[in-house]
């Protein structure tokens, strides 16, 4: 245990924004959603949406394709409870009014925050005041502002085309016809002449979003789509595999989505051609007392090789996220999605190493990518355009770095493992329990499905998200009860019942106590996509391996919360009682040179005993980047001889030594 204090919290990441309920509930406000339509005898109508569709098209003349793919590509066809969404939209139709759905978040006190984490550096001021403040900007974007123009247009109360969808729809019908209009093209026109009014509806603000935008309509309508919404709606879209924009339509719209020449000669933009995609760089400065920021200049892979993408949500506006960006004092990431048309902004080249998780092992092989949100609000929702332009960022990514697409390696800022058993409570918690994995990972081309039958050995968690609905209490004040929502995580108990207490995280809960419902606590919680070994089942109930302990989760076969799994797992050597985990794969003493600060590798408070198994996620051997000064010709790479696997120890990730471990099939 010699040598500097370690480098484990190194870039951590912003702790003034810490997920928090208080900010969440003063950035959004809830307005109440009118009564659904009813049928004759009493019931809800499951068919009174996709009526509303049929019905706005012919009131505006517009194509219902046309409608239901922007309604589609916006919301999904959900209401979200008359919720506004994370930009300020409404509705099936994302009709936007932002000066009354998003408020200031809370003054932030501000402080210090240690971005380095190696205690021997300055520590760098957090902004107090404003600049901490989720604002909006005096005047406000197209995009941010869409609703207000709807209720011109079609005279129908701002307040009901708020709450009530089927006036929503009929509001976005009219913004669709009136840009149809702008354009000098003849309402009625089929869906192929439809291109450039569409992308003027989804990228008000951004030539290059719009386009972006439009391309994903006319691909939502070729493929076509089919589902059952929040309110219990039946919407069908039919496909159309033949459609393709009118090449005039095209045409108008000038330069196509991404557009690299706008980046600065050394930060060449980083994203797939389909997406639109745009540069903030973030600043690499020196400033007093030899302290520099806001993230490492290196050369990966050539150096370090990238393992995993870690998803965040930015706890804020896109506005006041672009700021933080660019101060060098702050911390960084490599891209951050807007939330209303999935416009990208690349802060970061991927070969250089960003200060985003909280965990410097898991910067120096990741890449970062926030998403414009808030986890702790469970009806401030994520657009469909947010998760298509994020997967097809992922894919591009997973690419370029041969990072395998599955939860192991797409990893939520959630599952990132402290460093040491001091920095575990502060570990950040988003993107949340919210975020749609499945969804996410449909859209990546690699849906969770069953690999194995009973005897895997191990468990895929996937409940379905609409129907799982666990208690969380937090989202607005400390101890009340979340909206009741779908959720992409599973509760974990002591025994098989309902009623029995939580499962423990020692880590978490170090005096002891249960893990409790709260939205940030994670002490109890499996998600959407991780893999456990299975240590038992009992009727409805299935048990896996996590932290230490049996942990039990509701599993019945009607209704499955997971699917059957095998592969790799790893499990405690034959003559070891129980052996540590670490939060970081370093290299042994021996491997530092003379001049780098042997970093000693804590064992986290988890101890797995004799014949408890983890699924395996990656081998790799252990590595240390030394980069402390802002010369990068005082930079290196330790590489060791200690050779480390991944396994999914808890909600977040963990790592064991080889040495300590068997590695064998599952299933065997």
């Amino acid at each position: 245990m010699q040598g500097s204090a370690p480098e484990d919290e190194k870039r951590v990441r912003r702790p003034a924004l810490r997920r928090s309920a208080t900010a969440v509930a003063a950035a959004v406000l809830l307005l109440p959603l009118s009564g659904a339509p009813s049928a004759e005898a009493g019931q809800p109508r499951t068919d009174a949406l996709q009526q509303a569709f049929t019905d706005a098209a012919a009131r505006f003349h517009v194509p219902r394709s046309v409608l239901l793919g922007v309604s589609y590509l916006e919301s999904r066809w959900d209401g979200h409870g008359g919720a506004p969404s994370v930009s300020g939209g409404y509705g099936p139709m994302h009709l936007t009014d932002a000066r009354t759905a998003l408020t200031r978040t809370p003054e932030f006190s501000g402080g210090t925050e240690d971005a380095r984490g190696d205690g021997a550096r300055a520590r760098k001021r957090v902004p107090a005041g404003p600049a901490q403040r989720a604002a909006l900007p005096a005047e406000l974007p197209a995009r941010l502002r869409t609703l207000p123009t709807a209720a011109r247009l079609t005279g129908i109360p701002v307040e009901k085309l708020r709450s009530d969808p089927a006036a929503n729809v009929l509001g976005g019908a009219a913004l669709l016809a009136a840009e149809q209009r702008k354009l000098g093209t003849a309402a009625g026109a089929g869906p192929a002449r439809w291109y450039a009014a569409v992308a003027r509806y989804g990228g008000q603000d951004s030539a290059r979003s719009g386009k972006a935008f439009a391309d994903e309509v006319f691909a939502v309508m070729r493929q076509g789509q089919a589902r059952t919404t929040d309110a219990g709606q039946r919407v069908t879209l039919a496909a159309a595999p033949g459609l393709a924009p009118d090449p005039a339509q095209q045409k108008r719209l000038g330069a196509p989505a991404t557009k690299a020449s706008a980046a600065p000669a050394d930060h060449r933009l980083e994203c797939p051609w389909n997406v639109a995609c745009e540069s903030v760089p973030a600043p690499y400065e020196e400033f007093g007392d030899g302290d520099y920021g806001n993230h490492d200049k290196a050369d990966r892979p050539a150096d370090q090789r990238v393992r995993a993408i870690v998803i965040h949500d930015t706890e804020g506006s896109w506005e006041t996220t672009l700021k933080l960006i660019k101060d060098p004092a702050y911390v960084s990431w490599n891209y951050t999605i807007r939330s209303s048309d999935g416009l990208i902004a690349q802060h970061v080249p991927t070969k250089d190493v960003a200060w985003h998780a909280g965990n410097w092992y898991i910067n120096s092989h990741s890449v970062g990518i926030e998403h414009e949100g808030f986890l702790a609000a469970p009806d401030a929702w994520y657009t469909e355009a947010m998760y298509r332009a994020s997967a097809r960022l992922v894919k591009y990514l997973s690419r370029k770095y041969d990072v395998p697409l599955d939860r192991q390696h797409i990893l939520g800022h959630d599952n990132v493992p402290a460093t040491t058993t001091a920095t575990i409570p502060g570990m950040h918690t988003d993107p949340g329990p919210y975020w749609d994995w499945a969804h996410y990972f449909t859209l990546l081309g690699k849906p969770f499905k069953a690999t194995a039958g009973p005897r895997g050995g191990l468990v895929t968690i996937r409940p379905d998200y609409d129907e799982n609905q666990p208690l969380y209490t937090g989202c607005t004040k400390a101890g009340d009860p979340c909206a009741p929502h779908g959720s992409t995580a599973v509760r974990l108990h002591s025994a098989p019942d309902e009623d029995a207490p939580l499962v423990k995280d020692v880590g978490l809960h170090p005096n002891g106590s249960d893990s409790t419902t709260g939205v940030n606590d994670t002490g109890a919680r499996a998600t959407t996509g991780q893999r456990f070994a299975v240590a038992g089942r009992s009727g409805d109930w299935t048990a896996i391996w996590y932290l230490g302990q049996k942990a039990w989760f509701h599993n019945p076969k009607d209704e499955p919360a997971a699917v059957h799994a095998n592969g790799l797992i790893a499990t405690p050597k034959a003559d070891r009682q129980e052996i540590p985990v670490y939060g970081r794969a370093y290299p042994e003493k021996e491997a530092y040179p003379a001049g780098v600060p042997y970093q000693s590798v804590s064992p986290l408070p988890y101890k797995l005993a004799a014949g408890q198994m983890y699924a395996v996620g990656g081998r790799m051997r252990g590595d240390y980047f030394y980069s402390p000064t802002f010369d990068v010709s005082k930079h290196t790479v330790v590489r060791g001889k200690d050779v480390y696997y991944e396994i999914q120890l808890g909600h977040r990730v963990g790592y064991v030594r080889a040495a300590d471990v068997e590695v064998r099939r599952s299933d065997a």
